[in-house]
């Protein structure tokens, strides 16, 4: 049974650093393309970032220079660095996984939120 993980979300002041993880079990992680998205409320869900198996990176433009994808093939993980936080990446965050052909495998989301 295949199961994401996501964990390190919380409450951060505007400026300050939060690092998610998402621990994956139960599937060939190395083989997986894998993804953050995050859902901010009555808005729809935004891809963040993503990885390849090959470690090639890619960012949405609103993250680009403050937000780093990176993954732990050893541990099954997934992580994101985000420094300068604003209050408009508020949302829940999820892990994607996903490989050409099979399903694509999500996590539970954990929640960010930016404020003074």
């Amino acid at each position: 049974q295949v199961q994401l993980v996501e964990s390190g979300g919380g409450l951060v002041q505007p400026g300050g650093s939060l690092r998610l993880s998402c621990a994956a079990s139960g599937m060939l992680f190395r083989i997986y393309t894998m993804h953050w998205y995050r859902q901010a409320p009555g808005k729809e869900r935004e891809l963040v970032a993503d990885i390849t198996p090959g470690g090639v990176t890619k960012y949405a433009d609103s993250v680009k220079g403050r937000f780093t994808i990176s993954r732990d093939n050893a541990r099954n993980t997934v992580y994101l660095q985000m420094n300068s936080l604003k209050p408009e990446d508020t949302a829940v965050y999820y892990c994607k996984g996903s490989r050409p052909v099979f399903p694509d495998y999500w996590g539970q989301g954990t929640q960010v939120t930016v404020s003074s």
